[in-house]
This record gives structure tokens, sequence and C-alpha cells, in this order.
């Protein structure tokens, strides 16, 4: 079945960086983009980057990213990380690694890990 697990979260001083991974397991990790999510405390969950399949060719990002944070894929290792630099107070979030996500909603999630950024 389809997996995905993230790892890399904790805490960090604003302005401090984290780097987010995700390891896919049970579909054909090249055929399929991959995002990053993130929902704040009592907030909705929002689209941070997504990256497309195969070479990860093209990359997007939320606007209030853009910048600081880079998604990336391996395909030998079926892997996707987010490295997130200089962060934010407000950024403090459970991330989400999902299947898919360049266009459309993601369809299937991992667990999250929770990134905490204090001042």
């Amino acid at each position: 079945q389809v997996q995905l697990v993230e790892s890399g979260g904790g805490l960090v001083h604003a302005g401090g960086s984290l780097r987010l991974s995700c390891v896919a397991s049970g579909f054909d990790f090249d055929m399929y983009a991959m995002s990053w999510y993130r929902r704040p405390p009592g907030k909705q969950r929002e689209l941070v980057a997504a990256i497309t399949n195969r070479n990860g060719a093209y990359t997007k990002y939320a606007d209030f990213v853009k910048g600081r944070f880079t998604i990336s894929r391996d395909a030998t290792k079926k892997m996707v990380h987010l490295q997130m630099n200089n962060l934010e107070l407000e950024e403090t979030a459970v991330y989400y690694c999902s299947r898919g996500g360049w266009g459309v909603d993601g369809d299937f999630w991992g667990q999250g890990t929770q990134v905490t950024v204090s001042s």
C-alpha cells in the first residue's frame, strides 16, 4: 500500500533552518508529482511546495515561502525533501508529504512532522 513517512521536524529558532524528508513506498514514485503541505494550529491545510514527476524538472512554491524553501526529489531513494531556511514564527505547523499536489490536491498523505519555530 502507499506509504509516505516524514521526518526532520523539530524545534528551531526564528531565522533558523530545517530539512524535512519523506520516504515513499508502495507506488511507482517516478510517475507522480510530489508535494509538501502544512497545517498551522487552528488553520486549514495549505500547499507549501510541489515538484513534478520523474526528474522533477519543475517546481512551484507558495508565495509565502518563495526564495526560502526548496523542494527536491531523489528517484533512487524514493525521497522528497523540503529545505526550509529563514523560518518565521508563523510557520509553526505540522508538515505533510503528499503524493500529487501539482494542479490537483494530493491523494495520499503521510502522518506529518511537527515544526515549531520559537522566538
